[in-house]
């Protein structure tokens, strides 16, 4: 960890999305920083990563009144993390509650608290949808294009205000792209990196941000102890945009892949095909082959300026991004991913 600052001595702290990838690697973070931690979990959630380990766990959704009433009760720290990731079979109300509704039962039951010292809301880089002239700062303009990224960005229009008008003491962090051991999001990157020829679609730069899960847990724990941080955004990525050239020959490096091509392919016809995947496969349910976002990964320049994160709460990373690739893919290898 590269903190500059502690938690007072048995400090009690709230996580949402515990369970999640990012959620497990804050939490025993927290406990190995000696808070008390208290999380909320779903029943059907699997707790088995967490055995042995000191947690107070609230069972119940993060979006039922009576279960974050519980879990607020006389908190110091909240890590708002909890979101429902894209999968076709989750409703739009879904989406609704566990990123707006959630939200708003939190901050309601924790407003006036003597005890609350601050409320980390995690939201998205998604909020900014594409970027036209990047890098992009915290100030740029909201686009958000699906589901996910519209009703975090209500979220996030909704805690601030809220904030304002009730000097509620909170931070925003917009991780941008999360990576690390044990994630799958990024997986099939990882893998098609393995492959003799890996398609570059489009005219752009191929430019994406990276934050390494490591950094971003630490990120989170300095937002919320920080002084300079209270009432502030951040865009949580590594000081410089990747390539998406540069990620790749990082990860074949790694697997001893040293003869891939990059081939550089026409977009829309992908885009064609997520289209009607996503127009087939969503009303029956069924997970698409294709999404219209993924194929977005490989088009899209999305890259930010970090400099505030950097400047104002003077945060060092830990984990340079090459040295962050090539230690995942380590990772996916030794456990058979790839």
């Amino acid at each position: 960890m590269s903190l500059s600052v502690a938690f007072p001595k048995d400090s009690l702290v709230l996580v949402t999305g515990a369970t999640g990838y990012t959620g497990q690697v804050l939490t025993k973070k927290l406990v190995s920083l000696g808070c008390r931690v208290r999380a909320i979990a779903r029943a059907s959630s699997d707790l088995t990563p967490f055995e042995g380990l000191p947690i107070e766990w609230f069972r119940g959704d993060v979006f039922d009144r009576d279960t974050v009433r519980a879990a607020s009760e006389g908190v110091e720290y909240v890590f708002h993390v909890a979101a429902a990731y894209r999968e076709a079979r989750i409703s739009d109300e879904t989406y609704v509650r566990v990123h707006v509704e959630s939200t708003r039962l939190l901050a309601e039951a924790l407003v006036g608290s003597a005890r609350l010292k601050r409320f980390v809301h995690v939201s998205t880089v998604g909020v900014h949808g594409h970027i036209d002239e990047p890098p992009a700062d915290e100030n740029y303009r909201f686009s958000p294009g699906d589901i996910y990224q519209r009703t975090k960005a209500e979220a996030e229009v909704w805690i601030r205000e809220f904030s304002a008008r009730n000097n509620f003491p909170m931070a925003v962090v917009r991780p941008a792209a999360i990576y690390g051991p044990a994630d799958k999001r990024l997986l099939k990157l990882f893998r098609m990196a393995t492959r003799p020829f890996f398609p570059l679609f489009g005219r752009g730069q191929g430019l994406y941000h990276l934050i390494h899960v490591d950094d971003l847990t630490d990120i989170f724990i300095t937002a919320a102890l920080h002084p300079k941080a209270l009432g502030e955004v951040f865009i949580a990525g590594n000081a410089e945009p990747s390539r998406l050239r540069e990620i790749v020959s990082a990860i074949a490096a790694e697997v001893g892949n040293s003869q891939i091509r990059f081939v550089r392919l026409p977009a829309w016809p992908l885009f064609l095909a997520a289209d009607i995947c996503e127009l087939i496969c969503k009303p029956l349910g069924v997970e698409p082959p294709l999404y219209r976002r993924r194929v977005a990964f490989f088009t899209k320049d999305r890259a930010f300026n970090t400099r505030k994160l950097r400047e104002l709460l003077e945060y060092r990373y830990s984990v340079e991004v090459h040295d962050g690739l090539r230690s995942t893919a380590r990772w996916y290898r030794e456990h058979g991913w790839m």
